[in-house]
């Protein structure tokens, strides 16, 4: 079953974890906030910049895959288009803004070469 990009919109799949704050043509801004030992619907992220406003631990899943993230406030991170699955595995409660990009990606990748998570270096 193939999803719409509607039904993986995270403001759709989890609306009390977040909101979008702004919107225009070019890039959406949205809120993420969560407790210890929320997790989130499978979702997805076009390209975004993740800056985090409260230090947090997560868990990121997808397909079979995972990884452990730890950011203290105010860290922003490149979050490169993805499918996930989220949790707060810490003892703190979440909170982050996303400025996701709707400029398409530059080169497709084959999907076990997809990222997952944030990370520190630059799209490519």
């Amino acid at each position: 079953m193939v999803l719409e990009s509607h039904e993986v919109d995270p403001v759709v799949t989890d609306p009390e974890l977040y909101s979008v704050l702004f919107e225009n043509e070019r890039v959406r801004v949205l809120q993420y906030r969560d407790h210890p030992s929320d997790t989130t619907h499978p979702h997805r992220h076009p390209d975004s910049v993740m800056v985090t406003l409260a230090d947090f631990r997560r868990r990121v899943h997808a397909g079979g895959r995972e990884v452990e993230v730890e950011l203290t406030a105010g860290q922003a991170r490149w979050v490169g288009a993805q499918e996930h699955v989220g949790e707060n595995i810490g003892t703190t409660d979440s909170h982050a803004i996303f400025i996701e990009l709707k400029e398409p990606v530059p080169t497709p990748r084959p999907a076990g070469d997809m990222p997952l998570g944030p990370s520190t270096g630059q799209a490519g």
